[in-house]
Protein backbone atom coordinates (compact mmCIF):
# COMPACT_ATOMS: atom_id res chain seq x y z
CA UNK A 1 0.00 0.00 0.00
CA UNK A 2 2.47 2.54 1.27
CA UNK A 3 5.86 3.39 1.91
CA UNK A 4 7.59 5.74 4.17
CA UNK A 5 9.56 7.87 2.96
CA UNK A 6 10.78 11.40 4.26
CA UNK A 7 8.70 14.48 3.55
CA UNK A 8 9.82 17.65 2.53
CA UNK A 9 8.01 21.10 2.55
CA UNK A 10 8.36 24.64 0.47
CA UNK A 11 7.76 27.68 1.47
CA UNK A 12 7.15 31.22 -0.51
CA UNK A 13 7.82 34.23 0.17
CA UNK A 14 6.30 33.94 3.62
CA UNK A 15 8.38 31.16 5.02
CA UNK A 16 4.77 29.83 4.99
CA UNK A 17 5.23 25.39 4.01
CA UNK A 18 2.49 25.04 0.98
CA UNK A 19 3.46 21.80 -0.41
CA UNK A 20 2.03 18.47 0.51
CA UNK A 21 4.57 15.43 0.97
CA UNK A 22 3.93 11.35 0.91
CA UNK A 23 4.88 8.79 -0.36
CA UNK A 24 1.40 7.02 -1.80
CA UNK A 25 1.59 3.98 -4.34
CA UNK A 26 -1.14 2.93 -7.03
CA UNK A 27 -2.83 0.86 -3.77
CA UNK A 28 -2.93 3.37 -1.17
CA UNK A 29 -3.89 6.06 -3.77
CA UNK A 30 -6.89 3.33 -5.24
CA UNK A 31 -7.77 2.67 -1.26
CA UNK A 32 -8.90 6.32 -0.63
CA UNK A 33 -10.89 6.32 -4.24
CA UNK A 34 -12.55 2.92 -3.83
CA UNK A 35 -13.26 3.76 -0.07
CA UNK A 36 -15.03 7.15 -1.13
CA UNK A 37 -16.94 5.02 -3.81
CA UNK A 38 -18.33 3.17 -0.40
CA UNK A 39 -18.49 -0.25 -2.06
CA UNK A 40 -21.30 -1.88 0.88
CA UNK A 41 -23.39 1.81 0.94
CA UNK A 42 -23.74 1.02 -2.82
CA UNK A 43 -24.54 -2.37 -2.82
CA UNK A 44 -27.27 -1.90 0.31
CA UNK A 45 -28.37 1.17 -0.52
CA UNK A 46 -28.18 2.06 -4.05
CA UNK A 47 -28.47 -1.48 -6.28
CA UNK A 48 -31.92 -2.14 -4.59
CA UNK A 49 -33.18 1.50 -5.86
CA UNK A 50 -31.65 0.33 -9.41
CA UNK A 51 -33.38 -3.01 -9.83
CA UNK A 52 -36.64 -1.52 -8.21
CA UNK A 53 -37.10 1.94 -9.83
CA UNK A 54 -34.98 1.03 -12.88
CA UNK A 55 -34.59 -1.77 -15.72
CA UNK A 56 -35.12 -4.48 -13.13
CA UNK A 57 -33.07 -7.83 -13.06
CA UNK A 58 -31.03 -5.84 -15.85
CA UNK A 59 -29.57 -3.39 -13.77
CA UNK A 60 -26.25 -5.26 -13.31
CA UNK A 61 -25.35 -4.48 -16.60
CA UNK A 62 -25.54 -0.37 -15.67
CA UNK A 63 -22.47 -0.91 -14.13
CA UNK A 64 -20.96 -2.23 -16.80
CA UNK A 65 -21.70 0.81 -19.41
CA UNK A 66 -20.76 3.41 -17.07
CA UNK A 67 -17.00 1.72 -16.28
CA UNK A 68 -16.99 1.92 -20.46
CA UNK A 69 -17.96 5.44 -20.44
CA UNK A 70 -15.55 6.42 -17.42
CA UNK A 71 -12.66 4.35 -18.79
CA UNK A 72 -13.12 6.48 -22.29
CA UNK A 73 -12.79 9.81 -20.06
CA UNK A 74 -10.09 8.36 -17.85
CA UNK A 75 -7.56 8.04 -20.88
CA UNK A 76 -8.02 11.76 -21.77
CA UNK A 77 -7.98 12.69 -18.15
CA UNK A 78 -4.22 10.62 -17.41
CA UNK A 79 -3.14 11.62 -20.61
CA UNK A 80 -3.55 15.02 -19.36
CA UNK A 81 -2.32 14.60 -15.64
CA UNK A 82 1.20 14.41 -16.87
CA UNK A 83 1.33 17.91 -18.35
CA UNK A 84 -0.48 19.48 -15.22
CA UNK A 85 1.49 20.25 -12.04
CA UNK A 86 -1.11 21.15 -9.72
CA UNK A 87 -3.69 18.57 -7.87
CA UNK A 88 -6.62 20.49 -7.91
CA UNK A 89 -8.19 17.66 -10.22
CA UNK A 90 -11.37 18.58 -11.75
CA UNK A 91 -10.59 22.72 -11.30
CA UNK A 92 -7.07 22.63 -13.06
CA UNK A 93 -8.04 20.77 -15.56
CA UNK A 94 -11.06 23.03 -16.73
CA UNK A 95 -8.77 25.84 -15.92
CA UNK A 96 -6.30 24.61 -18.50
CA UNK A 97 -8.60 23.64 -21.06
CA UNK A 98 -11.17 26.23 -20.64
CA UNK A 99 -9.55 29.26 -19.56
CA UNK A 100 -9.80 30.63 -15.47
CA UNK A 101 -13.40 31.70 -15.60
CA UNK A 102 -14.61 27.92 -16.06
CA UNK A 103 -12.11 26.88 -13.57
CA UNK A 104 -13.04 28.96 -10.89
CA UNK A 105 -16.89 28.00 -11.38
CA UNK A 106 -15.79 24.31 -11.55
CA UNK A 107 -13.59 24.83 -8.69
CA UNK A 108 -16.41 26.08 -6.48
CA UNK A 109 -18.80 24.02 -7.99
CA UNK A 110 -16.61 20.73 -7.01
CA UNK A 111 -16.60 22.27 -3.44
CA UNK A 112 -20.29 22.38 -3.47
CA UNK A 113 -21.07 18.93 -4.73
CA UNK A 114 -18.52 16.96 -2.78
CA UNK A 115 -19.50 18.95 0.00
CA UNK A 116 -23.27 17.91 -0.66
CA UNK A 117 -22.50 14.45 -0.59
CA UNK A 118 -20.44 14.41 2.44
CA UNK A 119 -23.31 15.83 4.47
CA UNK A 120 -25.49 13.05 2.74
CA UNK A 121 -23.35 10.47 4.42
CA UNK A 122 -23.21 12.11 7.65
CA UNK A 123 -27.01 11.85 8.14
CA UNK A 124 -26.88 8.20 6.63
CA UNK A 125 -24.47 6.98 9.34
CA UNK A 126 -26.07 9.37 12.19
CA UNK A 127 -29.42 6.88 11.42
CA UNK A 128 -27.02 3.43 10.69
CA UNK A 129 -25.25 4.19 14.15
CA UNK A 130 -28.31 5.24 15.55
CA UNK A 131 -30.11 2.17 14.45
CA UNK A 132 -27.91 -0.49 15.15
CA UNK A 133 -27.15 0.79 18.65
CA UNK A 134 -30.88 0.94 19.78
CA UNK A 135 -31.28 -2.54 17.96
CA UNK A 136 -29.08 -3.98 20.71
CA UNK A 137 -30.58 -2.40 23.73
CA UNK A 138 -28.13 0.69 23.33
CA UNK A 139 -29.98 4.53 24.17
CA UNK A 140 -31.69 6.14 21.08
CA UNK A 141 -30.36 9.46 20.29
CA UNK A 142 -30.67 11.73 17.71
CA UNK A 143 -29.24 11.36 14.52
CA UNK A 144 -27.45 14.31 15.28
CA UNK A 145 -25.61 13.11 18.05
CA UNK A 146 -24.00 10.18 16.49
CA UNK A 147 -22.51 12.51 13.30
CA UNK A 148 -21.22 14.84 15.36
CA UNK A 149 -19.13 11.84 17.26
CA UNK A 150 -18.21 10.82 13.21
CA UNK A 151 -16.96 14.18 12.43
CA UNK A 152 -14.76 14.67 15.81
CA UNK A 153 -13.02 11.30 14.45
CA UNK A 154 -13.13 12.25 11.06
CA UNK A 155 -11.28 15.46 12.19
CA UNK A 156 -8.55 14.44 13.70
CA UNK A 157 -7.59 11.63 11.14
CA UNK A 158 -7.87 14.36 8.30
CA UNK A 159 -5.57 16.86 10.16
CA UNK A 160 -2.76 14.48 10.56
CA UNK A 161 -0.86 13.32 7.61
CA UNK A 162 -2.18 10.98 4.43
CA UNK A 163 -0.63 7.71 5.34
CA UNK A 164 -2.41 7.17 8.44
CA UNK A 165 -5.65 7.99 6.64
CA UNK A 166 -4.25 5.31 3.96
CA UNK A 167 -3.74 3.17 6.59
CA UNK A 168 -7.03 3.12 8.26
CA UNK A 169 -9.24 3.26 5.32
CA UNK A 170 -7.51 0.07 4.17
CA UNK A 171 -8.44 -1.72 6.67
CA UNK A 172 -12.09 -0.35 6.68
CA UNK A 173 -12.48 -0.81 2.64
CA UNK A 174 -10.42 -4.89 3.13
CA UNK A 175 -13.75 -5.70 5.68
CA UNK A 176 -16.79 -3.87 3.77
CA UNK A 177 -15.40 -5.36 0.70
CA UNK A 178 -14.88 -9.07 1.87
CA UNK A 179 -18.30 -9.36 3.34
CA UNK A 180 -19.88 -8.35 0.06
CA UNK A 181 -17.36 -11.20 -1.43
CA UNK A 182 -18.58 -14.16 0.79
CA UNK A 183 -21.99 -13.60 0.09
CA UNK A 184 -21.07 -13.58 -3.39
CA UNK A 185 -19.43 -16.73 -3.51
CA UNK A 186 -22.28 -18.20 -1.23
CA UNK A 187 -24.73 -17.38 -4.00
CA UNK A 188 -22.43 -18.77 -6.41
CA UNK A 189 -21.33 -21.58 -4.98
CA UNK A 190 -24.81 -22.24 -4.61
CA UNK A 191 -26.24 -21.81 -8.13
CA UNK A 192 -28.21 -18.95 -7.41
CA UNK A 193 -31.74 -18.99 -6.35
CA UNK A 194 -34.45 -21.61 -7.04
CA UNK A 195 -34.34 -20.36 -10.70
CA UNK A 196 -30.73 -20.47 -10.88
CA UNK A 197 -28.45 -18.06 -12.00
CA UNK A 198 -29.78 -14.85 -13.93
CA UNK A 199 -29.10 -13.85 -17.53
CA UNK A 200 -31.50 -10.55 -18.02
CA UNK A 201 -27.94 -8.30 -17.75
CA UNK A 202 -27.16 -9.81 -21.35
CA UNK A 203 -30.14 -9.63 -23.01
CA UNK A 204 -30.36 -6.06 -24.65
CA UNK A 205 -33.74 -6.25 -24.04
CA UNK A 206 -34.01 -6.13 -20.75
CA UNK A 207 -31.22 -4.21 -20.69
CA UNK A 208 -33.29 -1.20 -22.37
CA UNK A 209 -36.57 -2.63 -20.26
CA UNK A 210 -38.87 -0.53 -17.67
CA UNK A 211 -36.87 3.09 -16.43
CA UNK A 212 -33.03 2.53 -18.20
CA UNK A 213 -32.29 6.49 -17.43
CA UNK A 214 -33.00 5.80 -13.93
CA UNK A 215 -30.42 2.91 -14.00
CA UNK A 216 -27.97 4.84 -15.27
CA UNK A 217 -28.16 7.86 -12.57
CA UNK A 218 -28.53 5.39 -9.67
CA UNK A 219 -25.55 3.56 -11.24
CA UNK A 220 -22.82 6.51 -12.21
CA UNK A 221 -23.29 7.31 -8.46
CA UNK A 222 -21.74 4.58 -7.23
CA UNK A 223 -18.04 6.05 -9.19
CA UNK A 224 -18.31 9.77 -7.36
CA UNK A 225 -14.63 10.48 -6.41
CA UNK A 226 -12.97 8.06 -8.94
CA UNK A 227 -11.32 11.15 -10.26
CA UNK A 228 -9.46 12.32 -6.85
CA UNK A 229 -6.99 10.04 -8.24
CA UNK A 230 -5.38 13.05 -9.06
CA UNK A 231 -6.27 15.14 -6.31
CA UNK A 232 -3.51 12.87 -4.74
CA UNK A 233 -0.44 13.76 -6.92
CA UNK A 234 1.66 15.70 -4.76
CA UNK A 235 1.42 12.93 -2.41
CA UNK A 236 2.14 9.81 -4.89
CA UNK A 237 5.56 8.58 -4.75
CA UNK A 238 5.52 8.39 -8.69
CA UNK A 239 3.18 10.77 -9.74
CA UNK A 240 3.65 10.01 -13.66
CA UNK A 241 3.02 6.04 -13.01
CA UNK A 242 1.09 6.20 -10.06
CA UNK A 243 -2.04 8.03 -11.21
CA UNK A 244 -3.14 6.85 -14.47
CA UNK A 245 -2.29 3.62 -13.21
CA UNK A 246 -4.58 4.28 -9.63
CA UNK A 247 -7.35 5.79 -11.84
CA UNK A 248 -7.67 2.77 -14.54
CA UNK A 249 -7.58 0.19 -11.32
CA UNK A 250 -9.86 1.98 -9.29
CA UNK A 251 -12.34 2.08 -12.48
CA UNK A 252 -11.70 -1.76 -12.77
CA UNK A 253 -11.92 -2.40 -9.31
CA UNK A 254 -15.42 -0.42 -8.65
CA UNK A 255 -17.13 -1.21 -11.87
CA UNK A 256 -16.30 -4.81 -11.50
CA UNK A 257 -17.22 -5.61 -8.07
CA UNK A 258 -20.75 -3.73 -8.55
CA UNK A 259 -21.40 -5.68 -11.96
CA UNK A 260 -20.62 -8.87 -9.97
CA UNK A 261 -22.57 -8.17 -6.63
CA UNK A 262 -25.46 -6.45 -7.76
CA UNK A 263 -25.85 -10.04 -10.18
CA UNK A 264 -25.22 -12.47 -7.31
CA UNK A 265 -27.91 -10.31 -5.45
CA UNK A 266 -30.39 -10.65 -8.77
CA UNK A 267 -29.25 -14.49 -8.79
CA UNK A 268 -30.00 -15.04 -5.22
CA UNK A 269 -33.87 -14.58 -5.34
CA UNK A 270 -34.93 -14.63 -9.06
CA UNK A 271 -35.49 -11.98 -11.60
CA UNK A 272 -39.02 -11.46 -10.14
CA UNK A 273 -38.20 -12.32 -7.20
CA UNK A 274 -35.47 -9.94 -6.67
CA UNK A 275 -37.39 -7.03 -7.93
CA UNK A 276 -40.17 -7.53 -5.27
CA UNK A 277 -37.64 -8.07 -2.10
CA UNK A 278 -36.25 -4.72 -3.72
CA UNK A 279 -39.36 -2.77 -4.19
CA UNK A 280 -40.78 -4.15 -0.62
CA UNK A 281 -37.68 -3.87 1.54
CA UNK A 282 -35.09 -2.08 -0.42
CA UNK A 283 -33.14 -1.14 2.96
CA UNK A 284 -32.72 -4.59 3.87
CA UNK A 285 -31.97 -6.28 1.04
CA UNK A 286 -28.75 -6.87 1.44
CA UNK A 287 -29.14 -7.94 4.88
CA UNK A 288 -32.01 -10.67 4.09
CA UNK A 289 -29.33 -12.17 0.85
CA UNK A 290 -26.24 -12.30 3.57
CA UNK A 291 -28.49 -13.99 6.40
CA UNK A 292 -30.14 -16.49 3.34
CA UNK A 293 -27.30 -17.17 2.00
CA UNK A 294 -24.53 -17.37 4.73
CA UNK A 295 -26.35 -17.21 8.26
CA UNK A 296 -27.02 -14.79 10.86
CA UNK A 297 -24.09 -13.48 11.92
CA UNK A 298 -23.69 -12.34 8.20
CA UNK A 299 -26.51 -10.56 8.57
CA UNK A 300 -24.79 -8.86 11.52
CA UNK A 301 -21.79 -7.90 9.83
CA UNK A 302 -23.29 -6.22 7.47
CA UNK A 303 -24.71 -3.69 9.64
CA UNK A 304 -21.66 -3.43 11.51
CA UNK A 305 -19.73 -2.69 8.36
CA UNK A 306 -22.37 -1.14 6.62
CA UNK A 307 -21.68 1.86 9.55
CA UNK A 308 -17.49 1.29 8.57
CA UNK A 309 -18.70 2.16 4.89
CA UNK A 310 -20.10 5.23 5.20
CA UNK A 311 -17.43 6.46 8.17
CA UNK A 312 -14.57 5.21 5.26
CA UNK A 313 -16.54 7.38 2.41
CA UNK A 314 -16.56 10.20 4.85
CA UNK A 315 -12.92 10.01 5.64
CA UNK A 316 -12.33 9.97 2.11
CA UNK A 317 -14.36 12.81 1.18
CA UNK A 318 -12.79 14.68 3.61
CA UNK A 319 -9.42 14.24 2.31
CA UNK A 320 -10.44 15.36 -1.21
CA UNK A 321 -12.13 18.17 -0.57
CA UNK A 322 -9.71 19.57 1.76
CA UNK A 323 -6.87 19.10 -0.76
CA UNK A 324 -9.47 21.57 -3.45
CA UNK A 325 -9.36 24.34 -0.43
CA UNK A 326 -5.51 23.64 -0.08
CA UNK A 327 -4.92 24.11 -3.96
CA UNK A 328 -8.01 27.29 -4.12
CA UNK A 329 -5.72 28.47 -1.25
CA UNK A 330 -2.99 28.31 -3.00
CA UNK A 331 -4.21 30.16 -6.42
CA UNK A 332 -5.56 32.83 -4.24
CA UNK A 333 -9.07 32.02 -5.00
CA UNK A 334 -9.98 31.44 -1.40
CA UNK A 335 -8.04 32.93 1.83
CA UNK A 336 -4.05 32.29 1.50
CA UNK A 337 -4.23 30.36 5.01
CA UNK A 338 -6.14 27.97 3.04
CA UNK A 339 -3.19 26.88 1.24
CA UNK A 340 -0.65 26.19 4.16
CA UNK A 341 0.74 22.32 4.62
CA UNK A 342 1.23 21.16 8.37
CA UNK A 343 5.54 21.31 9.29
CA UNK A 344 4.81 18.32 11.22
CA UNK A 345 2.15 16.18 9.13
CA UNK A 346 2.94 18.07 5.49
CA UNK A 347 -0.74 17.82 5.31
CA UNK A 348 -3.42 20.84 4.05
CA UNK A 349 -4.17 21.15 7.81
CA UNK A 350 -6.41 24.63 7.99
CA UNK A 351 -8.31 23.38 4.73
CA UNK A 352 -8.88 20.26 6.72
CA UNK A 353 -10.31 22.35 9.59
CA UNK A 354 -12.28 24.43 7.08
CA UNK A 355 -13.92 21.29 5.90
CA UNK A 356 -14.78 19.84 9.48
CA UNK A 357 -16.39 23.51 10.06
CA UNK A 358 -18.36 23.18 6.75
CA UNK A 359 -19.20 19.62 7.59
CA UNK A 360 -20.61 20.94 10.91
CA UNK A 361 -22.40 24.02 9.63
CA UNK A 362 -24.57 21.24 7.42
CA UNK A 363 -25.43 19.01 10.24
CA UNK A 364 -26.29 21.67 12.72
CA UNK A 365 -28.61 23.00 9.92
CA UNK A 366 -30.40 20.17 8.78
CA UNK A 367 -30.73 18.82 12.86
CA UNK A 368 -32.18 22.72 13.61
CA UNK A 369 -34.22 22.08 10.30
CA UNK A 370 -35.62 19.01 11.68
CA UNK A 371 -35.03 17.52 8.21
CA UNK A 372 -35.43 13.58 8.23
CA UNK A 373 -31.94 12.11 7.76
CA UNK A 374 -32.68 9.63 5.30
CA UNK A 375 -35.42 10.74 3.00
CA UNK A 376 -34.29 13.98 3.36
CA UNK A 377 -30.83 14.54 4.12
CA UNK A 378 -29.42 11.58 2.50
CA UNK A 379 -31.85 12.13 -0.81
CA UNK A 380 -31.47 15.79 -0.97
CA UNK A 381 -27.64 16.11 -0.83
CA UNK A 382 -27.09 13.13 -2.86
CA UNK A 383 -28.84 14.84 -5.91
CA UNK A 384 -27.25 18.00 -5.49
CA UNK A 385 -23.94 15.88 -5.92
CA UNK A 386 -25.56 13.43 -8.38
CA UNK A 387 -25.92 16.54 -11.04
CA UNK A 388 -22.31 18.29 -10.06
CA UNK A 389 -20.30 15.77 -10.75
CA UNK A 390 -21.88 14.32 -13.68
CA UNK A 391 -21.38 18.04 -15.06
CA UNK A 392 -18.29 18.87 -13.62
CA UNK A 393 -17.21 15.62 -15.88
CA UNK A 394 -18.58 16.57 -18.52
CA UNK A 395 -16.82 19.72 -18.50
CA UNK A 396 -13.66 18.10 -18.08
CA UNK A 397 -13.74 16.14 -21.28
CA UNK A 398 -14.43 19.42 -23.14
CA UNK A 399 -11.33 20.80 -21.25
CA UNK A 400 -9.42 18.04 -22.16
CA UNK A 401 -9.79 18.03 -26.01
CA UNK A 402 -9.14 21.57 -26.00
CA UNK A 403 -6.26 21.40 -24.38
CA UNK A 404 -5.01 18.78 -26.38
CA UNK A 405 -6.65 19.95 -29.65
CA UNK A 406 -4.58 23.67 -28.92
CA UNK A 407 -1.37 23.12 -27.30
CA UNK A 408 -0.40 19.59 -29.34
CA UNK A 409 1.44 18.63 -26.73
CA UNK A 410 0.73 14.62 -27.32
CA UNK A 411 -0.50 13.93 -30.88
CA UNK A 412 -1.49 10.40 -29.91
CA UNK A 413 -5.46 10.55 -31.52
CA UNK A 414 -6.99 7.64 -29.18
CA UNK A 415 -5.52 9.57 -26.36
CA UNK A 416 -6.43 12.48 -26.89
CA UNK A 417 -9.44 13.01 -29.22
CA UNK A 418 -11.20 9.56 -30.14
CA UNK A 419 -11.60 8.08 -26.73
CA UNK A 420 -12.11 11.52 -24.65
CA UNK A 421 -14.72 12.13 -27.37
CA UNK A 422 -16.42 8.68 -26.70
CA UNK A 423 -16.35 9.75 -22.98
CA UNK A 424 -17.73 13.08 -23.64
CA UNK A 425 -20.71 11.75 -25.65
CA UNK A 426 -21.28 9.03 -23.24
CA UNK A 427 -21.01 11.50 -20.10
CA UNK A 428 -23.42 14.50 -21.48
CA UNK A 429 -25.93 11.61 -22.44
CA UNK A 430 -25.86 10.82 -18.52
CA UNK A 431 -26.06 14.56 -17.77
CA UNK A 432 -28.94 14.80 -19.18
CA UNK A 433 -30.93 11.65 -17.99
CA UNK A 434 -29.27 13.16 -14.41
CA UNK A 435 -31.10 16.60 -14.76
CA UNK A 436 -34.40 15.03 -16.35
CA UNK A 437 -34.68 12.93 -13.44
CA UNK A 438 -33.55 14.78 -10.66
CA UNK A 439 -36.71 15.54 -9.38
CA UNK A 440 -37.21 12.05 -8.60
CA UNK A 441 -33.71 11.89 -6.94
CA UNK A 442 -34.97 14.06 -4.28
CA UNK A 443 -38.14 12.75 -3.48
CA UNK A 444 -40.33 14.51 -6.40
CA UNK A 445 -40.11 17.84 -5.64
CA UNK A 446 -40.37 20.07 -9.09
CA UNK A 447 -39.96 22.79 -6.67
CA UNK A 448 -36.69 21.01 -4.96
CA UNK A 449 -35.17 20.40 -8.27
CA UNK A 450 -35.46 23.99 -8.96
CA UNK A 451 -33.81 25.27 -6.24
CA UNK A 452 -31.12 22.76 -6.82
CA UNK A 453 -30.52 23.95 -9.94
CA UNK A 454 -30.18 27.42 -9.55
CA UNK A 455 -27.87 26.90 -6.70
CA UNK A 456 -25.58 24.50 -9.10
CA UNK A 457 -25.92 27.39 -11.46
CA UNK A 458 -25.08 30.05 -9.10
CA UNK A 459 -22.25 28.29 -7.68
CA UNK A 460 -20.63 28.09 -11.06
CA UNK A 461 -21.48 31.43 -11.61
CA UNK A 462 -20.25 32.81 -8.36
CA UNK A 463 -16.24 30.99 -9.33
CA UNK A 464 -16.74 32.31 -12.34
CA UNK A 465 -17.06 36.08 -10.94
CA UNK A 466 -14.38 35.47 -7.98
CA UNK A 467 -12.63 34.92 -11.53
CA UNK A 468 -13.30 38.55 -12.79
CA UNK A 469 -12.96 40.12 -9.42
CA UNK A 470 -9.50 38.59 -8.79
CA UNK A 471 -7.52 38.81 -11.45
CA UNK A 472 -4.66 37.02 -9.41
CA UNK A 473 -6.42 33.92 -8.92
CA UNK A 474 -5.93 30.65 -10.45
CA UNK A 475 -2.65 31.37 -11.73
CA UNK A 476 -0.81 29.26 -9.75
CA UNK A 477 -0.60 26.07 -11.72
CA UNK A 478 2.78 27.94 -13.73
CA UNK A 479 4.14 30.40 -12.17
CA UNK A 480 3.13 29.88 -8.50
CA UNK A 481 4.07 26.28 -9.09
CA UNK A 482 7.59 26.81 -10.36
CA UNK A 483 7.88 29.07 -7.23
CA UNK A 484 7.24 26.14 -4.72
CA UNK A 485 9.18 24.18 -6.50
CA UNK A 486 12.19 26.12 -6.27
CA UNK A 487 11.67 26.49 -2.55
CA UNK A 488 12.28 23.20 -2.14
CA UNK A 489 15.20 21.63 -0.27
CA UNK A 490 16.84 20.40 -2.97
CA UNK A 491 17.36 16.37 -2.21
CA UNK A 492 18.26 13.94 -5.03
CA UNK A 493 15.02 12.38 -4.26
CA UNK A 494 12.89 10.47 -7.38
CA UNK A 495 9.47 12.84 -6.19
CA UNK A 496 11.78 15.85 -6.61
CA UNK A 497 13.13 14.73 -10.19
CA UNK A 498 10.06 13.68 -11.44
CA UNK A 499 8.07 16.98 -10.24
CA UNK A 500 10.57 19.11 -12.09
CA UNK A 501 9.88 16.86 -14.92
CA UNK A 502 6.54 17.27 -15.33
CA UNK A 503 6.98 20.82 -14.07
CA UNK A 504 8.78 21.68 -17.21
Amino acid sequence: MTTNAPTHSSAVSDGTPRRLAGALGPGAIVFMVVAAAAPLTVIAGTVPLGIAAGNGAAYPASYIVCTVVLLFFAVGFTAMAKHLPGAGAFYTYITQGLGRHAGLGSAFLALLSYTAVQGAVYGYIGAAVNDFVTAHGGPELPWYVWALAVTAVVAILGYRHIDLSGKVLGVLLVCEVGIVLVIDAAVIVRGGGDEGFSTAAFHPAEFFSGAPGIARIFAIAGYIGFEATAVFRDEARDPGRTIPRATYLALLVIGGFYALSSWAMVSAWGDEGAVAVATENPEGMITETATRYVGAIAGDLVQIFLITSLFAALLSFHNVLSRYIFSLGNSAALPAGCGRSHVKHASPYIASVVQTASALVLIVASAVAGLDPVTEVFAWFAGVSSVGIVALMTLTSVAVLVYFGRTRVDRRAWNTVIAPLLGLVGLAGLLIMTVANLPLLVGGSSTLAAVIGVLLIGTFAGGAAVAVLRPHAARHDTAASQQIDTALPQHDTNDTIIDKEIAR
